[in-house]
């Protein structure tokens, strides 16, 4: 059985991972509840890198019709996307 993980460790990891990857989010000392894609952060190619890295990282798998937008907006969207995820 797989330990859920809280909100706040998620949200440390993503942005962990973000800030690695993604000089532009350094530079712009971002939150968690700025937007990502609004702001240069990244781009359709980051939001495939953040999607492989919550796969693994999380393990729970992003479906087709889950890659939208408001999923991965931000720090705070993508921790609840991966919370909702692992409660199914």
């Amino acid at each position: 059985m797989t330990k859920k993980i809280n909100s706040q460790d998620i949200r440390q990891k993503t942005r962990e991972f973000i800030l690695e990857h993604f000089p532009t989010a350094r530079q712009q000392n971002i939150t968690d509840e700025d937007l990502l894609l609004g702001n240069n952060i990244i781009d359709s190619m980051g939001i495939l890198e953040i999607v492989t890295f919550i796969e693994k990282e999380f393990i729970i798998t992003v479906d087709d019709e889950e890659f939208m937008p408001e999923n991965f907006q931000s720090i705070a969207d993508i921790a609840n996307f991966v919370q909702s995820k692992q409660h199914h």
